[in-house]
């Protein structure tokens, strides 16, 4: 064969035999194509696993599945339920006077001096397995006392040729408690958690004192065993109490979060030994838990891996659900032990559109929607519902959406003199722009319709809020037609007139209305929004100035109350309307006190209802008073209500058990994949395109016949 045909032919072979049953743009090895794994991505580095400091979505993305508190929310139920995940069961809280004469539930919020929750978690639970545990054969603990050069040898957790467990214990609780103390360790709920929890603050002074005095090197361990503190205790081996100086039901929400964790002292004691922090040995990169699932690899420049926790329990499906749970398949594994997959697999994807193709190639479960696949993956009906393509419907894709439990707002500085204070002509001013202020058209045009205007503070599925005619805001919306209605320019225009701003002018100088917009939002990207902004009040005649500045600046002019417009949001911490209604509560004014109330507002009647309102428990009472405080609000207008973001979540035909928890941050173990379908479905949708192969092939012999004759006529001709 001549050379040429044979080098064509060499190349066309291993072409060929580079073909096998996987994908050839599989990014994971064959032989996990079986395998019971979950696929995922992040976008960016955790900073914190320690559940202590960890307060941050894409940080509960793990250690959720890791940690256990005592409480959890039901996976199915709606509303959100509080149901027992390491305890027996929801406590009660237990209510004295000063006398420590017990009180009933209904008791006023001035008449409790303690409350008491006495949490029994269940016996045999057990850690994962940890080198903190492991101990030798006269029991001594094997890495307790690492010199260092031994550190110096460390990489990583497999380094530790032994590890060990031990069963969860009630003193383990009492001992994270006691961490939102510790002067080493930062935990963002400390300084609030101090206000409620008796003793907290006083063992933080204790600790700064006595740290900084006998202890300097920060790689000291405090053994916080050996420090009483009246409001956490143990009473058993298997029963804690927790003691609050005043009343708080909100409480028990916090008991479902990663702070009120357990934290085996020898975990902390390990970490804590010379060395380890700087070898990123430490909680933050290698979490110690009883959860589902156990961290096995953190590489945060490539992938994270969480294994089963071979440990584990195991925790049965729920059995019961909602109306329609059942119907939707979402009961088929009640009462089957969890989890349900052995790996779940996160891989770094700093770009969107990167994550997105490899959800549409079946390499990873489930996807959000930026806006520029928006179009691709979701159309909106004639009566305005959203519903997947057919490209998305051709692949067995699912969609689901839910209101999440989150406000956008735009506020006004109540201290200010032009928008602010509690004046007529502020309030109507106020009013006009809440009118103006299109928020149907915002969602439409930069949200891709994933929003739903606020008629107030508090979110669909919170206690409190109320829909249909009933629950619109009468100064903003009419009720039309079955649905609420934003009212016309020509009403805003009105109140403009009413206000002293016919036309939008200044009634001394004659000249437009000029209003400041603070924002920390800057770039190409915001142009358009600003543009919108602007045209919005341009339609009372105001003239909208848009003042950009980073979000150290935007903090800064916040906390002076130099900002006249602003736009913020808040995300719910738990499912209660106390966690909204603070933000426009006089005491946490920002200006005053650094609070959330970065409207400044401050109304005597309302702040009243809202000390009645915070410590009640949901009834009708409550929702009483929660109609009157939204009442005021609407009528005095601190905030132009914005929307309450909707969020869009796609899955594939193999994932199992999906139903949009916006509460819960323990929802991997729920979750069941059925590989081998996933498998199926990943060669048929990416499967090779042989023929430009075959094109490419043709030319090149094409090319090279020339080349070929040249040569054969060559090796004919006669020797001269």
């Amino acid at each position: 064969m001549p050379r040429p045909f044979r080098l064509c032919f060499l190349a066309l072979m291993a072409s060929v035999s580079a073909c096998s049953d996987s994908p050839w743009n599989n990014p994971y090895p064959d032989t996990e194509s079986d395998s019971n794994i979950y696929y995922d991505s992040f976008s960016e580095q955790p900073r914190h696993l320690d559940p202590i400091s960890s307060y941050s979505s894409n940080e509960y993305v793990f250690i959720g599945q890791i940690y256990e508190p005592p409480l959890q929310y039901h996976f199915l139920k709606r509303p959100y339920e509080l149901i027992p995940l390491t305890a027996t069961k929801v406590p009660e809280p237990d209510y004295v006077d000063k006398e420590g004469r017990a009180l009933t539930g209904d008791a006023e919020a001035g008449e409790v001096f303690r409350v008491r929750y006495r949490i029994t978690i269940q016996p045999g639970i057990l850690y994962q397995p940890h080198p903190a545990f492991a101990r030798n054969a006269t029991g001594d603990y094997l890495y307790h006392h690492l010199s260092a050069a031994y550190v110096q040898t460390v990489h990583t957790l497999e380094d530790f040729a032994v590890v060990g467990t031990r069963e969860l214990t009630a003193s383990d609780y009492v001992y994270q408690i006691k961490r939102m103390a510790h002067p080493r360790v930062h935990s963002p709920v400390a300084g609030l958690m101090g206000k409620y929890i008796l003793g907290l603050e006083e063992l933080a002074t204790r600790l700064a004192n006595e740290y900084s005095v006998q202890a300097p090197d920060k790689s000291t361990f405090i053994d916080l065993r050996e420090y009483e503190m009246e409001g956490a205790r143990a009473i058993d081996k298997y029963t804690f109490e927790i003691t609050l100086q005043e009343k708080y039901p909100q409480f028990l929400y916090w008991l479902t979060m990663s702070f009120f964790a357990p934290m085996p002292w020898e975990a902390d004691y390990f970490y804590a030994q010379p060395g380890m922090s700087d070898r990123n040995i430490s909680l933050d990169w290698f979490p110690v838990g009883t959860g589902p699932f156990m961290l096995t690899e953190n590489n945060p420049n490539r992938r994270m891996v969480l294994q089963r926790n071979p440990n584990f329990r195991g925790e049965p499906f729920p059995t019961e659900g909602d109306s329609g749970d059942s119907e939707s398949g979402l009961l088929v594994d009640a009462g089957l032990p969890m989890p349900f997959i052995d790996t779940a697999m996160f891989s770094l994807e700093k770009e969107a559109i990167p994550a997105w193709n490899k959800f549409l190639q079946g390499y990873y479960e489930t996807s959000g929607i930026v806006s520029d696949s928006f179009d691709q993956a979701v159309q909106f009906n004639a009566q305005g519902e959203a519903q997947l393509t057919s490209e998305m419907q051709d692949k067995g894709i699912s969609l689901l959406t839910a209101v999440t439990s989150s406000t956008f707002y735009m506020g006004f500085n109540m201290l200010d003199d032009t928008v602010g204070g509690d004046s007529e002509r502020a309030r109507l001013l106020r009013r006009a722009i809440s009118i103006v202020m299109d928020y149907e058209e915002f969602i439409s045009i930069f949200s891709n319709g994933r929003g739903v205007p606020a008629q107030g503070p508090i979110p669909p599925g919170i206690f409190g809020y109320v829909a249909g005619e009933a629950g619109i805001n009468p100064y903003v919306y009419a009720w039309d037609n079955g649905k609420a209605k934003r009212r016309s320019v020509a009403e805003a225009q009105t109140l403009m007139t009413a206000a002293g701003y016919p036309a939008g002018r200044e009634p001394q100088s004659g000249q437009p209305l000029v209003l400041n917009l603070d924002t920390p939002a800057a770039g190409p990207g915001s142009k358009a929004i600003f543009d919108w902004l602007r045209k919005q009040f341009a339609k009372l005649g105001i003239n909208l100035v848009i003042r950009a500045t980073d979000y150290n600046r935007f903090q800064e002019k916040m906390l002076k109350g130099t900002a006249q417009i602003f736009q913020w949001g808040w995300n719910a911490d738990y499912p209660d309307p106390e966690n909204f209604f603070f933000l426009l509560y006089g005491a946490n004014s920002k200006v005053d006190n650094n609070g959330e109330n970065a409207a400044n507002y401050k109304n005597e009647e309302f702040d009243q209802l809202f000390n009645q309102m915070k410590n009640m428990t949901n009834r009708q009472q409550r929702q009483k008073l929660i109609d009157q405080m939204v009442e005021i609000v609407r009528y005095d207008a601190p905030w132009l209500w914005g929307y309450h973001p909707v969020g869009f979540s796609l899955h594939h035909s193999w994932y199992r058990n999906a139903k949009p928890n916006l509460m819960a941050n323990n929802t991997l173990k729920y979750i069941r994949i059925q590989p081998l379908l996933r498998k199926e479905m990943r060669a048929r949708w990416n499967q090779p395109v042989w023929w430009p192969v075959g094109v490419l092939f043709i030319l090149i012999i094409a090319a090279m016949i020339p080349a070929i004759i040249a040569y054969r006529k060559r090796e004919r001709s006669p020797v001269l």
